[in-house]
């Protein structure tokens, strides 16, 4: 099986950081501290970014490093067409999504993401599933955790964030250009929302 460089990096920089929070041998140490150095200089190749600016960002992970925790809202009208944003980023379709800050539960990062990005007020109605993805030139240099929920939210009307260029409620086989991995996950939401509808099964059950 192909390792794409970045996973590889990514899994460096785990054991290094994680290494530097543990040792207490300075031999040790330095070790991790190079593996830490090689993970950078790998970034900043990989990534065409300055040196400089890789080490600036991975200083912000300090200790034991884990995957990314990032949360998704799957909003679907009465024509089962789901709720996208328009991303400002790499300017491609997406569901309502970010980042579980800390204090955070991803039940709360859903519901101030839904209102930051679309000006919607939404309640939490299901787990849809927990889909992890590898680092990797694909999705970026960094794995990710998606908790992915259906929702609902409140009648009004759709105000977007200076993180979206566009919101609008689209049939899944008609968007063709998704960030990352969000189609999986549109459509796993889309399969969940039609059993919860017909009550052949509840996607929250665990």
């Amino acid at each position: 099986m192909r390792i794409d460089v970045l996973e590889l990096l990514d899994g460096v920089r785990a054991i290094a950081r994680t290494g530097l929070a543990y040792a207490t041998d300075p031999y040790d140490r330095e070790r991790y501290t190079k593996l830490l150095e090689l993970a950078e200089r790998g970034y900043a190749e990989s990534l065409d970014v300055p040196a400089a600016d890789v080490r600036a960002l991975l200083a912000r992970d300090l200790g034991y490093v884990t995957t990314k925790v990032g949360a998704d809202a799957a909003i679907f009208d009465a024509h089962e067409r789901i709720l996208l944003v328009h991303r400002s980023d790499d300017h491609r379709w997406g569901l309502v999504s970010g980042w579980v800050d800390t204090g955070e539960t991803p039940e709360d990062t859903v519901v101030r993401e839904v209102m930051e990005e679309v000006g919607l007020s939404a309640t939490i109605d299901a787990l849809v599933d927990v889909i992890g993805r590898p680092a990797g030139g694909d999705f970026g240099p960094h794995g990710n955790v998606a908790v992915l929920y259906l929702v609902s939210v409140a009648p009004g009307e759709i105000t977007i964030s200076h993180e979206a260029t566009e919101a609008r409620y689209c049939r899944i086989d008609e968007v063709h250009d998704w960030h990352k991995n969000h189609e999986l996950l549109a459509r796993r939401a889309l399969a969940a929302h039609r059993a919860r509808a017909d009550g052949s099964g509840d996607p929250g059950a665990r």
